[in-house]
């Protein structure tokens, strides 16, 4: 991926403000703050769950988005204990060798079973729980596609409320328009496609535009408009 982008990996390009995270996602924004922000404890600050670049305003890569997307799996199941969720990701992070583990095919195999391991030797819960949260992390990894290397390459974020047998109609791919979301396997921004029915294009006219199946447009728009 590096040769299109000089030495610079576009995963790695801070490129989405927390807004745009909450947009893609469907996160509230201030808990994508609280997860990529340090949080002051008297005089010392706590680091982040999520390690971002220190850079002003706050930007966050596509990696940063896949490890919040993994993280939403105990969000959604659990209240989550910040600090001993930092120290089951830094155990993680010692074990793996490797920075993001949750960007990582790795985690996905065999660090689910690591982490829930030690998450629940510093937090007392109960058998159906870590069951439920393996399937809960499992799913969000089917959402992912990984490259040779084991790194996250795509990632097709949940669009509706239910996360078991959410269409794949999106994706967002740092390689394709800038990391927007796009229709997949087209390359088409969501974005385009909701401003050219605002404009009052109808959806037979795109869906003729762009070759594409009807149903992929206005699920696309969808998206984008309940997004925003």
């Amino acid at each position: 991926m590096k040769n299109l982008y000089g030495e610079t990996d576009p995963r790695d390009i801070p490129i989405y403000s927390i807004s745009d995270a909450a947009k893609y996602l469907r996160i509230p924004v201030g808990t994508i703050r609280s997860w990529t922000v340090p949080i002051s404890n008297g005089s010392n600050f706590s680091k982040p769950l999520i390690l971002t670049q220190d850079i002003k305003p706050k930007l966050l890569s596509f990696t940063n988005l896949v490890e919040i997307h993994v993280l939403r799996a105990i969000r959604k199941h659990h209240q989550m204990q910040r600090d001993k969720v930092r120290m089951a990701l830094d155990y993680i992070e010692e074990k793996f060798q490797v920075s993001h583990p949750l960007a990582s095919e790795k985690f996905s195999t065999n660090g689910v079973d690591l982490f829930i391991e030690r998450y629940a030797s510093l937090f007392n819960i109960s058998e159906y729980w870590r069951t439920d949260l393996k399937s809960s992390f499992n799913t969000h990894f089917q959402r992912i596609e990984f490259d040779k290397n084991g790194f996250a390459m795509k990632l097709f974020p949940f669009t509706g409320s239910q996360e078991k047998n959410n269409p794949r109609i999106v994706v967002i791919d740092p390689r394709i328009a800038f990391g927007r979301l796009v229709i997949a396997e087209t390359g088409i921004p969501t974005i385009v496609l909701a401003q050219r029915l605002k404009a009052g294009e109808s959806i037979q006219d795109l869906a003729c535009d762009y070759n594409c199946d009807r149903l992929k447009i206005e699920e696309a728009i969808r998206c984008e408009l309940s997004a925003a």
